[in-house]
């Protein structure tokens, strides 16, 4: 199973937002879409950052409610990982261990094209699991 096969699942829409967005409407673009994260791209729609659930929270630890004054730029996540189609969902589950991250952004061609959480790796991977446990009760059972 790949990357492709969770976007053809799941879709390619991906939510996103502007660096200079304030914290505040990150936060109710979370809670309008039941998202964990943002993808945060320039005017010209490049990934400059990524903004999650955390980063609000860890901000708001910090400065207290004074994050309503502070725009994405100030909290996001400027070292974005990204992955391609081609990746394999065993590669991305990997990564994203290694790396103690749960959002991926899809990017084919130069554009962003999907976002990847911890939940559809698990949930490809669960699915994968079910066709084998089938594939073999069939084989046992029916011989085929």
């Amino acid at each position: 199973m790949n990357v492709e096969a969770i976007l053809r699942s799941k879709g390619s829409w991906v939510a996103t937002i502007t660096p200079e967005a304030g914290v505040v409407e990150a936060a109710a673009l979370l809670a309008r879409h039941g998202i964990g994260a943002l993808v945060v791209c320039n005017p010209a729609e490049k990934i400059v950052g990524i903004v999650s659930e955390r980063d609000i929270t860890r901000a708001l630890g910090a400065v207290g409610s004074a994050i309503a004054n502070l725009h994405v730029a100030d909290i996001m996540t400027r070292e974005v990982h990204t992955c391609s189609r081609r990746d394999s969902v065993d590669k991305l589950a990997l990564d994203m261990t290694q790396r103690r991250i749960r959002h991926l952004p899809v990017v084919g061609d130069g554009e962003l094209v999907g976002l990847v959480s911890i939940g559809d790796v698990v949930k490809s991977r669960i699915d994968e699991l079910q066709q084998e446990t089938n594939a073999l009760h069939r084989y046992i059972t029916d011989g085929r």
